[in-house]
């Protein structure tokens, strides 16, 4: 056989023996990741649920969710191991102040300051009801006047051949 024949089998064999590999690792990875849980790990599943690991048995997790409130899960169904203080901050919040930014409950501060400054300006209110001349004016009739230029076409039409059916 020709050498040039079998070059895109071989490329293609080549290829599919990298990318199994390069996912093997992966696996490899993820399943080393599952091993290293201990009870009181905080993790996140690949539903996006962030809980911390109660029991560990063969194939499964015992999670609590919530204070008291304890789930099953199976142990491919983690998807990350998180140390403490990413799962505290994420979890409870800790540390997520923002430039020392102060974000109010409510919106009343917001309110408060624009009123002041509608209060300071002079300027006058907009009126957006209708004045008075808007009701002196007399509507047209609609079959005096159509609406564009194809339907006065039509009526003409159409008057032109009533009077020659007569």
């Amino acid at each position: 056989m020709n050498p040039v024949t079998l070059l895109p089998f071989i490329v293609l064999i080549g290829a599919m023996f990298l990318m199994t590999r390069s996912a093997k690792k992966k696996q490899a990875a993820a399943a080393q990741m599952r091993n290293e849980m201990q009870p009181g790990t905080g993790v996140r599943t690949i539903g996006g649920m962030y809980a911390t690991v109660k029991e560990l048995h063969d194939d499964t997790v015992v999670l609590e969710v919530a204070p008291g409130v304890h789930a099953i899960y199976a142990k491919n169904s983690i998807g990350a191991v998180l140390d403490d203080a990413e799962y505290n901050r994420i979890v409870h919040g800790d540390g997520d102040d923002i430039d020392g930014a102060i974000v109010p409950d409510d919106a009343s501060s917001l309110t408060e300051a624009a009123e002041a400054d509608e209060d300071s300006s002079d300027n006058a209110k907009i009126d957006l009801g209708k004045k008075a001349e808007a009701d002196d004016v007399e509507p047209k009739d609609a079959e005096a006047e159509p609406k564009d230029a194809k339907a006065d076409e039509k009526s003409k039409d159409k008057a032109d051949g009533e009077a020659d059916a007569k």
